[in-house]
């Protein structure tokens, strides 16, 4: 069986790699840029003896599919891992990769290069030992998860529901635990019309926008419910032209996470039954369900046991916990695959300056996944 000695001797192939993966900047919406990131790792999973293949897309970076023992019956293992972040080009410029201790820092290095440098390195060492276990395994590399993963959903839903087992490579929590719940995600518009008039000369014939709106925000606020683990935030208002004009205009934007569906129902049923609250004045709230949810139910639990086993074999003691932070493992629990997720590096600090990977876990983690490719 694979063991984590397998992969210690090779803890700095496995940062230089992540190094050349940070290096090569990839926000979510510059496609250029993203697919200069596939291009990449085609050549690395050619490499590696994949069949690889390109979904083409015009909006946003393309997906790319490699594949191991391809079979008509089914997709086997796949691997989600998303290729964008959320840092601009240039931002390595001012944010340059260093390390510091036992700290790789970079922009986008633990949300997820980290776990793209994980699977490459992990396939590598299996490929290279003649190891690669007989059933298909295939991996998806997206290109917009941060932004929704509109142009990719549709290849995550039809691979993973061909496969045995999915297996997402997104950063552990920050304890090493893998994710084995996270809340559904959405967010929700509310716009408000009044009428406009001179905020002195005319004030009692105009209606307030503006007011209208705080109505619908304080209500929207009043959804979050802890004991449910809903939680609703009014994150950016806008509003009015000038300081005397009664505001004919207003707007919310509004963020949603929940544990259930029955709790994302409830918050659909809101919005379409909102009605204005000061005479003369209107309300629209648009809904937008991103993921559902991904509840530990039994399919969960048992998958997670059974990759516990196989840490154990390895010497490592897993833990599970949840988020409310969602992923591309959130289009597949509706499915019923066995799924696990925050199988890549442990770290901390994503989406921010501060973002880091613990160097230690590298080899830990990455022998954790070779583990489960060939034991599973």
């Amino acid at each position: 069986m694979i063991a984590i000695s397998d992969f210690t001797p090779k803890t700095q192939e496995i940062v230089n790699l992540l190094t050349r993966l940070v290096s090569i900047e990839s926000p979510s919406t510059d496609k250029a840029a993203v697919d200069r990131l596939g291009s990449f790792i085609q050549e690395e999973l050619a490499s590696l003896g994949a069949a690889v293949a390109i979904d083409r897309q015009a909006a946003a970076g393309n997906n790319v599919i490699g594949r191991w023992n391809p079979s008509d019956s089914g997709n086997g293992i796949l691997l989600l891992c998303h290729m964008d972040t959320v840092f601009e080009v240039g931002t390595l410029a001012q944010q340059p990769i260093r390390i510091e201790g036992d700290k790789f820092f970079g922009p986008g290095a633990q949300d997820m290069k980290g776990g793209i440098a994980m699977f490459l390195s992990a396939i590598r060492r299996l490929h290279e030992a003649n190891a690669l276990p007989n059933h298909p395994i295939t991996v998806l590399f997206t290109p917009d998860e941060e932004t929704g993963s509109d142009h990719s959903r549709h290849l995550i839903e039809e691979l993973a529901a061909r496969s045995t087992l999915t297996l997402c490579l997104e950063p552990a929590l920050p304890d090493g635990s893998l994710k084995t719940a996270r809340k559904g995600t959405g967010d929700m518009e509310i716009v408000t019309h009044g009428k406009a008039t001179h905020a002195g000369a005319d004030h009692k014939n105009g209606r307030n926008a503006i007011e209208e709106l705080a109505h619908h925000i304080l209500a929207a606020q009043k959804l979050t419910d802890y004991k449910r683990g809903t939680t609703v935030s009014v994150g950016v208002v806008s509003g009015g032209t000038r300081v005397n004009v009664v505001p004919d205009h207003a707007r919310a934007l509004v963020d949603f996470r929940v544990e259930s569906q029955a709790e994302a129902d409830r918050l659909r049923l809101w919005a379409s039954q909102r009605k204005p609250i000061i005479e003369g004045t209107q309300v629209t709230i648009s809904f937008r369900q991103d993921r559902p949810p991904m509840p530990r139910d039994a399919n969960m639990a048992q998958t997670f046991q059974k990759v516990q086993n196989i840490g154990k074999q390895l010497g490592l003691q897993l833990m599970e916990g949840s988020t409310g932070g969602g992923s591309d493992a959130n289009f597949i629990a509706p499915l019923g695959v066995p799924l696990i997720d925050g199988l890549g590096v442990i770290g901390d600090g994503a989406h921010s300056e501060r973002e880091y990977v613990y160097i230690p876990s590298l080899p830990e983690r990455t022998a954790l996944l070779a583990a489960i490719l060939t034991e599973w």
